[in-house]
């Protein structure tokens, strides 16, 4: 086959694996883009020849779970063949607009924080783990700690060079070409392949101050916890998480080592979960007095277990970059390459407690595996005009006003044991499609995040009301489905 100026390898190992290890598609050649241009003209090759029917997906970090990124007899452009670019520009004082960085799509968030560290800057709105590509995140939504006050990664670009799945080259922003700006954010690469975006800046902290609170009680821990998404004046992180058993302390973070014996002792074999909530407050100055003011206002507020609070003080990068150094342990351990399970769901606050008991029915806290999160997001920072989805409003019972407001995101974030046999990953995938579509069909309203369905009518119902713009902007911007065929919604597109 032949692609005229463009250098497509056979060689494709990395291409058909991902960081879930579940799902080993083989493509029949990889791209490896010098340029945006090259880009282009493999798509714009495809798009007008009889080779329209091979398919073309975009490779970031390679951190999918089930085969997002990879394209089975297709095409894989690897991202992180694109050269690195990083340029910062800082807002003058006086000068009107922001500070803002011009990356491509293909650059580590890791390596935008450590470039923008060097003037004082850095990004609003971050994912836990750092080693993931810029385009990656913005295809999907980006979310962590800070997301409930500056909103998801999505909410904080104020531009976008994209490839249409016509190889057409079009820069987009909300005022410019501004259908396919909003579709490509968090639109699971359907559209366009993201080869550059301008971030929003902010200054950067000098330090964080964080936190730890444990519960006994699951009520009392989403209650803190939405108490702290609602000051955001004072508060900058809020996450959380089930310990079901030691292991869910030790591999949560290393960032408490002296105080582990201090924590609630969990017997073998108990059922007894407790809760933590994570959040912390952004030191500016080298020494803030207040600081501690601030700190103490806030756990006055707050109900956590008696003699359960813990404190550390860290490098804005060191606390950014925490997950980083849990990977390094589990590498040692070499339990970092293992098969990957994942399962991140939207729920409405009025259905949290009743996705808490379908949880707990269908996995076992003495031997589970990895962290489960649990923290709020608000509705009114995500933008209705992307691609992103959240529960619908009303989607469950509501119980009182402002219900529909808050937004949980639950992440299970399994890993499988290492004498774990392939009838033994399929039978935890299968337990967490069975949470997945009791959680979504049932009375909590729930949505999966990083979604990943087998059928055309899981897909519709996951889109919901959106599904008709959904499939308007594919017919417009990829109208041959080239574009990310590992997402499964192509099945969609031949089915209407």
């Amino acid at each position: 086959m032949d692609f005229g100026p463009l250098n497509i390898s056979q060689t494709t190992n990395t291409a058909s694996s991902d960081f879930g290890r579940i799902i080993f598609h083989s493509p029949s050649g990889v791209l490896r883009p010098d340029s945006p241009r090259d880009i282009s003209l493999l798509l714009s090759f495809l798009s007008a020849s009889a080779f329209s029917q091979l398919t073309v997906a975009a490779r970031g970090a390679g951190h999918s779970i089930h085969g997002q990124a990879q394209a089975l007899d297709g095409i894989v452009i690897m991202m992180d063949s694109l050269p690195p670019t990083i340029e910062i520009h800082r807002r003058r004082n006086g000068e009107a607009g922001f500070s803002y960085a011009d990356v491509n799509g293909g650059v580590l968030w890791v390596e935008l924080l450590e470039e923008s560290l060097k003037v004082g800057l850095a990004p609003r709105s971050w994912t836990d783990y750092l080693y993931l590509s810029i385009g990656g995140t913005l295809s999907n939504g980006g979310i962590s700690g800070q997301a409930f006050k500056y909103g998801p990664q999505i909410s904080n670009v104020l531009q976008l060079d994209v490839i249409t799945g016509k190889g057409e080259l079009v820069t987009c922003s909300p005022t410019r070409s501004s259908e396919l700006f909003y579709a490509v954010l968090g639109g699971l690469g359907q559209f366009g392949i993201i080869t550059s975006a301008r971030i929003l800046l902010q200054d950067a902290p000098h330090k964080v101050r964080w936190l730890r609170a444990f519960y006994e009680d699951f009520d009392i821990f989403t209650r803190d916890q939405e108490l702290l998404i609602s000051m955001p004046d004072k508060v900058d992180y809020v996450e959380g998480f089930m310990v079901l058993n030691e292991k869910s302390l030790h591999g949560s973070s290393i960032a408490f080592p002296s105080y582990m014996d201090s924590i609630p002792q969990l017997p073998k074999g108990s059922s007894k979960v407790y809760y933590c909530i994570e959040f912390a407050v952004h030191v500016y100055q080298a020494k803030d007095s207040f600081i501690e003011q601030v700190v103490e206002e806030i756990l006055r507020q707050m109900s956590y277990m008696p003699s359960r609070i813990y404190s550390v003080e860290v490098s804005y990068f060191d606390f950014l970059n925490r997950v980083r150094m849990e990977e390094m342990e589990l590498r040692r351990r070499d339990v970092w390459d293992v098969p990957h399970p994942w399962l991140n769901m939207f729920v409405p606050k009025s259905g949290i407690r009743e996705f808490r008991v379908l949880l707990m029915e269908h996995i076992s806290p003495e031997d589970f595996e990895g962290p489960v999160l649990i923290y709020p997001l608000l509705r009114e920072k995500w933008s209705t005009n992307t691609s992103a989805v959240l529960p619908e409003v009303g989607a469950a019972s509501t119980v009182g006003g402002g219900d529909d407001e808050v937004v949980y995101i639950v992440g299970v974030l399994r890993s499988t044991p290492s004498n774990c046999p392939p009838a033994c990953l399929h039978e935890l995938l299968r337990r967490h499609h069975h949470i997945a579509e009791a959680a979504i069909g049932g009375q909590v309203g729930a949505k999966q995040y990083l979604p990943h369905h087998q059928t055309a009518r899981q897909w519709r119902e996951h889109f919901g009301r959106r599904w008709e713009r959904f499939a308007a902007w594919k017919a417009r911007f990829d109208p041959l489905n080239i574009l990310a065929p590992g997402q499964g919604i192509l099945l969609l597109h031949s089915s209407q």
